[in-house]
């Protein structure tokens, strides 16, 4: 286990009294049953790598053709040191607070503990469902284009519309999604780190591939002539790395830990980061290396040229998106976790068993309108990858660089001259700074790209 910083020695009970903020009670359905306290340290460690390490990796070249090779390496480095620290603030907190009598398994609980039912209890909430419902609805939505691939490989002219494919993929989800809770999927999670590690070799080997062959695209580095239009592309490429590296949901899948929690959350981060330094850096320097200044927001798509054969064997490029296409499935279930868990709540009763017909049937009602709803936006709005660097900025920015410091600072009181205190403060003021610089580059994307928007569309924007 990791040393405790040595200042905590302060009960910190915070606005709200712990009789306010009670511990997991005997009668809350969303505890008993969707967060259900059972899981190892490595279980938790699946489940992270599940949130963070997913197709959004495939971006990161996309990110390099903005940021040049120096600073993107620099930028992708600090994002995961911080986010690492973060976590890990996050972690203390929550154990903190479990060794003084208060388990938190919300985000938004742990928020109202430290911070009291205010605005900011309440941006927690709207900011945690807005990124839980999104990265569900761009599960939905990608899944179905690696539908749409690999159906159009096969009959090039077909008729099928990506609406069609949402849907299929959309039942699946449904089936899927009356798993009963989080701890259920552990194994569905450990399949999907394999997967995240076996599409990144399958991309990496196709990117090796091309650079030694004479196929190889002319290689071009160079940033946007124009020093406005780079300085928005920088700070657009610092919002999506900021989505790729957040989760939003660390306190709910430490719920998932058999109490007490204390400590085994580092072992999980450490399993997660260590898959993340493999992945991340890999996709980014190969991809970008072949690429450059041509990548595309899904660096598969940069081996599909307009016309022409594919610049990588057909095979490594199928197998690669059907990985792509299992995972995103653990990846939507991870994520619609908290809805259910919210759902639950308010519809089951503890005192039935979990597979009761009385907790059975609103089970099912609920999670399955839940999936259709998030199909039939993701059907709708095809162009909701673009929203991603937007959710980097408003959302994950503010959950997962700067809360876990805030709050670290507000429970365990570390001396204002500190380091750990300082180096808190300057990574609130800088990502603050990132933040809001970050959305109105991603925003200004957005509407740049918005002539492009079509509803129910075949396609989806770049």
């Amino acid at each position: 286990m990791p040393p405790e910083d040595p200042m905590t020695t302060k009960i910190y009970p915070g606005p709200v009294s712990s009789s306010s903020v009670p511990d997991i009670k005997h009668d809350d359905a969303g505890a008993q049953f969707v967060l259900e306290s059972k899981g190892k340290w490595y279980h938790a460690g699946y489940h992270l790598t599940t949130a963070i390490v997913g197709p959004t990796i495939l971006a990161l070249p996309y990110v390099f053709r903005g940021l040049g090779w120096g600073l993107g390496f620099f930028c992708l480095t600090v994002m995961g040191l911080v986010t690492f620290y973060a976590y890990y603030l996050m972690s203390l907190v929550l154990d903190y607070c479990e060794r003084n009598g208060r388990r938190h398994i919300r985000f938004r609980e742990l928020a109202a503990d430290v911070l009291g039912y205010g605005w900011m209890f309440y941006f927690v909430v709207f900011i945690q469902t807005a990124i839980n419902t999104g990265i569900s609805i761009g599960a939905i939505l990608f899944a179905g284009q690696c539908l749409q691939l690999m159906y159009l490989s096969l009959l090039p002219n077909g008729s099928l519309q990506l609406y069609q494919f949402i849907m299929m993929v959309t039942v699946v989800f449904i089936v899927l999604s009356q798993l009963p809770s989080f701890h259920s999927l552990r194994y569905i999670n450990l399949g999907s780190l394999v997967l995240s590690l076996g599409y990144t070799v399958l991309v990496v080997s196709a990117c090796l591939y091309l650079a030694t062959s004479k196929k190889a695209p002319p290689r071009d580095y160079s940033l946007d002539s124009s020093k406005a239009v780079s300085i928005f592309n920088a700070f657009n490429s610092i919002s999506i790395i900021a989505a790729i590296f957040g989760n939003g949901i660390l306190p709910e899948i430490q719920a998932t830990l058999a109490p007490p929690a204390t400590g085994k959350m580092f072992k999980g981060l450490l399993m997660c980061y260590s898959v993340i330094f493999v992945t991340f850096y890999a996709v980014a320097f190969s991809g970008y290396y072949v690429f450059g200044n041509k990548s595309t927001s899904n660096i598969l798509k940069s081996f599909l040229p307009d016309s022409g054969p594919a610049l990588a064997p057909d095979w490594v490029l199928a197998i690669a998106v059907i990985f792509i296409l299992l995972q995103l499935f653990a990846i939507g279930l991870v994520y619609s976790q908290v809805a259910f868990e919210i759902m639950e709540k308010k519809s089951a009763d503890t005192t039935q068993g979990m597979f009761s017909m009385r907790n059975l049937i609103p089970r099912i009602i609920l999670r399955t309108s839940y999936m259709v709803l998030c199909g039939f936006l993701a059907a709708m709005l095809p162009f909701f990858g673009d929203i991603s660097s937007v959710v980097g900025a408003i959302g994950f920015i503010p959950l997962d660089f700067i809360l876990p410091m805030l709050l670290y600072n507000m429970t365990h009181k570390p001396s204002k001259k500190s380091t750990v205190y300082l180096v808190n403060i300057a990574i609130i003021i800088i990502f603050t700074g990132a933040g809001l610089l970050g959305a109105v580059s991603s925003l200004r994307k957005l509407i740049l790209d918005a002539k492009q928007f079509k509803l129910f569309s075949n396609s989806i924007v770049d």
